[in-house]
């Protein structure tokens, strides 16, 4: 049989895009001669980070709709013919035997398409709290794999397997990568280091209790590897020091976590599960500003096992300084933090998804 052929969509954000990449990753290493192609909107930054892992994508005009009455919302029709129409383009061209889609605008159209023409599809929903784009495709893919329990309130129960989130496999024994993580950052092994994340574009609220608290950080003698976002690079990037150093995005997150002491972090589900297999003691700082407030029910689901501590933003003045100082302070609670959060830690997600996937082809082999 000729080698097999992947498509694969998935972004808008990080939270779409690396899950969808360790899917490939992983079924590369079981399929070395398979051939892969990725599927992205083509403004979005998924046709950035897709070629920089070293795969194919084809870009579609698509974007979701705004929660505001806005001219955009009057092109959405218009963007979803175009997509569905170079989606089957693409797939008459590539003739994939299998497409998995993770969530994100242009997943909706290709995997739409893919399943209409008898294709093996699979999904992955990442959140506790299902995305618009999955919730359409779920009546038509064979196989949705999720992260929590309960998703029998979006999907058909018959489909839903539980796997955890796909996680990079070099987040995997970043304990082992200490000392070349503080050389990587240039950063002292005599003061400890605090993560901040907000996200691949960045957390407003995050950001500003950062540089708010920056002489209080001092103070405790930190140091700081600060990722701000992609929106608000202009604003915080001068803010960096000796000790502070701001970062756009962090390519090397395995090192960023290697590096870390504690960690400051927004809660959604792909942070989350990368942040339990990491084991480091976390401060969850959930957005409000998301469907159905999933990213505190994300944060709930750890802190309620003692796993990490959550902050609500409407806390943040009065609670911040006094709980991350007790933090800080206690080894032991440190401890705790960790230990806590890697017993909840899905390391075989990725592995499991893809055997799911491998299930499709055998039955649409007929073998």
């Amino acid at each position: 049989m000729r080698p097999y052929k992947f498509i694969i969509s998935g972004g808008g954000t990080g939270g779409h895009i690396y899950p969808a990449l360790a899917i490939a990753n992983e079924l590369k290493i079981r399929y070395p001669d398979a051939d892969f192609l990725f599927v992205g909107a083509r403004d979005r930054m998924e046709m950035e980070k897709v070629p920089q892992a070293g795969y194919r994508i084809e870009g579609l005009w698509i974007s979701g709709l705004q929660r505001s009455l806005s001219f955009k919302n009057l092109l959405f029709p218009f963007k979803l013919i175009s997509s569905l129409i170079r989606s089957r383009g693409i797939i008459r061209k590539f003739k994939p035997h299998a497409a998995i889609g993770t969530g994100g605008y242009a997943s909706a159209p290709l995997l739409r398409v893919a399943s209409n023409k008898g294709i093996p599809c699979l999904i992955q929903e990442q959140n506790s709290y299902a995305g618009i784009t999955n919730k359409w495709l779920s009546n038509k893919v064979q196989r949705i794999c999720v992260a929590y329990d309960g998703m029998e309130k979006f999907f058909p129960s018959e489909k839903i397997k539980l796997t955890g989130n796909p996680v990079r496999q070099d987040l995997l024994d970043v304990s082992s990568k200490r000392i070349e993580a503080l050389q990587f950052f240039n950063l002292r092994d005599t003061k400890k280091t605090l993560l901040v994340l907000g996200g691949s574009l960045g957390a407003k609220k995050i950001n500003e209790l950062v540089e708010k608290s920056l002489p209080f950080f001092a103070k405790s003698n930190l140091q700081l590897i600060w990722q701000c976002g992609k929106f608000y690079e202009a604003a915080y990037k001068d803010k960096g020091s000796g000790l502070v150093q701001v970062h756009t995005f962090l390519n090397r997150m395995d090192l960023a976590y290697a590096a870390a002491d504690i960690i400051i972090s927004r809660s959604g589900a792909l942070s989350v599960s990368e942040l339990c297999l990491v084991g480091k003691p976390v401060v969850f700082i959930p957005s409000p500003n998301v469907a159905e407030d999933h990213q505190t029910k994300n944060a709930l689901a750890i802190s309620e096992k003692k796993g990490a501590l959550l902050i609500k933003e409407s806390e943040l003045e009065a609670c911040f300084e006094i709980e991350f100082l007790d933090l800080l302070n206690s080894e032991e609670q440190q401890e705790q933090l960790s230990e806590n959060i890697k017993k909840l830690a899905k390391p075989n997600a990725t592995k499991q998804i893809v055997e799911e996937l491998e299930k499709l082809l055998y039955t649409s082999q007929g073998s």
